[in-house]
């Protein structure tokens, strides 16, 4: 399995000047820090910090116990498409203390995924609910925790997720895993802007 945390520091080419913007959404402790991480060509920005006793009382944290930082601001990665084009990466805190970060966050964002922890669905019906709202393009992956297995259907039905958006499958630590998580975001905004008054094309979705 690929390592979560990248060590490159891949330089950005002076010819890359179209950047596209990504947000990584979802509950607390859904693996957002660890997606951006494991496809981030570059040493990640993080904003985590260690939680202490202090925090007890204000974050949750009996669902997902062996939790020792959280993110208080947001992370950041990048990944070049092609010469001219790369992804910016920024994961948001899942804590409802800072989802006031989250529309700022939204603005000017190409596609968001909102990653989903089975075991906890209902963490992840307000990022749903926000995107919808600012009308941005979204697919939701469900992180494998090694839960029980849900079926598409059982997970759409809960979510109440439209029907056009995907649903896909992915384990966070896994580079390749969270590259396929991105091709489908990629895709899915492509198709919904497919069509006579759509803007330029997207790059084709090559991850390096």
């Amino acid at each position: 399995m690929d390592s979560a945390t990248s060590d490159a520091r891949t330089p950005l080419g002076a010819s890359a000047d179209h950047g596209f913007k990504i947000v990584v959404v979802g509950g607390f402790g859904v693996g957002k820090t660890t997606l951006v991480r494991s496809v981030s060509e570059i040493r990640p920005l993080s904003t985590e910090e260690t939680m202490t006793q202090a925090g007890e009382a204000v974050d949750d944290i009996r669902k997902v116990r062996g939790k020792s930082a959280t993110t208080v601001a947001f992370d950041f990665g990048r990944i070049t498409l092609d010469a001219r084009n790369v992804l910016y990466l920024f994961g948001a805190p899942g804590q409802e203390r800072f989802w006031f970060l989250w529309d700022r966050l939204f603005s000017g964002t190409l596609g968001a995924v909102v990653l989903v922890d089975t075991r906890r669905i209902g963490d992840s019906w307000y990022a749903i609910d926000r995107l919808e709202k600012h009308g941005t393009p979204f697919i939701v992956a469900c992180n494998d925790f090694g839960g029980p297995v849900h079926t598409p259907r059982d997970v759409r039905h809960a979510l109440d997720l439209d029907p056009h958006v995907p649903l896909v499958n992915c384990d966070a630590r896994s580079r390749e895993s969270g590259k396929q998580v991105l091709i489908a975001l990629v895709q899915h905004v492509k198709n919904r802007y497919a069509g006579p008054s759509a803007p330029a094309e997207l790059p084709r979705q090559e991850f390096v």
